[in-house]
């Protein structure tokens, strides 16, 4: 990995113990430059879409380069990440998941479920997936720009009319991607 990066974590309550475990553990590692917490903090109680769409809006701006999020199960905090456009949100507990959320699919967030996954493993994980870069000359690429590409067209769309009327619903929308798209 060429640069050191900046990293966001956040927690809802039920995350708050393994997000200051893995927030440490970011701080000591030299692959880090910057650990940016986004909270919740001891005696907060804010709900878990908050906190995603914090740290998500920081990777999607540039002012992070990924984020890892902890909440009961992972679910929500992913599921909220993914709302903030341009960015790619996965929940992973195993150390094949979390290699392929970045080498296959270019995920600049991380989401884990303290109520899932043993403190141990998050720790592990969270340092593999720093070792991880997307490969933009990969066969994965052509992929993840289907995604860009859709979402590109989706922003276009001012409303919900519009993306009814827009070319977006089509007889054959798979098939209208990959003609756009070099798949």
């Amino acid at each position: 990995m060429s640069n050191k990066l900046r990293i966001v974590v956040g927690s809802d309550v039920a995350g708050l113990q393994y997000k200051n475990q893995l927030r440490a553990d970011f701080e000591a590692d030299e692959r880090v430059s910057a650990v940016i917490d986004v909270g919740v903090q001891v005696d907060e109680s804010t709900a878990y879409p908050h906190v995603a769409f914090a740290a998500a809006r920081l990777v999607a701006t540039g002012h992070a380069d990924r984020a890892l999020l902890v909440c009961g199960t992972g679910l929500g905090m992913a599921i909220s990440a993914n709302k903030v456009s341009g960015v790619r949100a996965v929940t992973a507990h195993d150390s094949y998941s979390v290699e392929r959320s970045v080498m296959s699919n270019d995920a600049q967030v991380l989401c884990f479920g303290q109520r899932v996954v043993g403190v141990e493993l998050a720790r592990r994980l969270a340092r593999e997936w720093l070792n991880y870069e997307f490969d933009v000359t990969s066969n994965s690429a052509n992929k993840v720009d289907v995604i860009r590409l859709y979402e590109a067209r989706v922003e276009e769309a001012h409303d919900s009319e519009a993306l009814l009327g827009s070319e977006l619903i089509t007889a054959s929308p798979v098939a209208d991607l990959q003609s756009q798209s070099a798949i």
